[in-house]
């Protein structure tokens, strides 16, 4: 157990150095370190409060998604203690990366509290290279992991655009 909840701290390195570690300096070397766009209190105040949800919303996926990894997982998501098992509940049924998606999610938060554009292009970089890392490295090694169950559920569950409804595996009927 006490191993185990230091591999899972160990891993919230990955999610914490995309969202503190990188655009606090981005911030602070840009001198773009505002609160608001400057359009009038009542609307900056506004836009800010839409900001901090979208960051309640991405921290709340990004803490959901490490739980489902280390209780139906057995694993995180780290590199060096990946899950054991493939993980298809919760956001796993509408998207198959819910975990980039919540810490995009802050990201895109903070450049609208910050009112950044270099922020904004921080996180349109993140989701650029997870992209690419997904496709060439990531869902490749799924495939070798896990099979016939990874190449099932990723021919019916979409990378990035949540399903509407949530998907099921319709093989156990079969």
């Amino acid at each position: 157990m006490k191993n185990e909840t230091a591999s899972q701290i160990k891993s919230l390195v990955l999610p914490f150095t995309a969202v503190i570690v990188i655009p606090a300096p981005i911030l602070a070397l840009t001198d773009d370190f505002n609160l608001g766009w400057g359009l009038g209190l009542s609307v900056d105040i506004l836009i800010g409060i839409v900001g901090f949800m979208i960051i309640i919303v991405g921290l709340y996926l990004l803490i959901y998604t490490i739980r489902l990894f280390s209780t139906i997982g057995k694993g995180t998501l780290a590199p060096w203690s990946p899950p054991q098992k493939l993980v298809v509940a919760g956001p796993y049924r509408y998207v198959r990366h819910p975990m980039i998606s919540g810490v995009l999610l802050v990201i895109l938060g903070e450049s609208t509290i910050f009112g950044s554009l270099v922020i904004f292009s921080w996180f349109a970089l993140f989701f650029v290279v997870n992209v690419v890392y997904f496709r060439l490295s990531e869902e490749p090694g799924l495939v070798k992991r896990f099979g016939e169950d990874y190449t099932h559920y990723k021919n019916n569950v979409p990378s990035w655009i949540p399903r509407l409804r949530p998907w099921n595996d319709d093989r156990s009927g079969e």
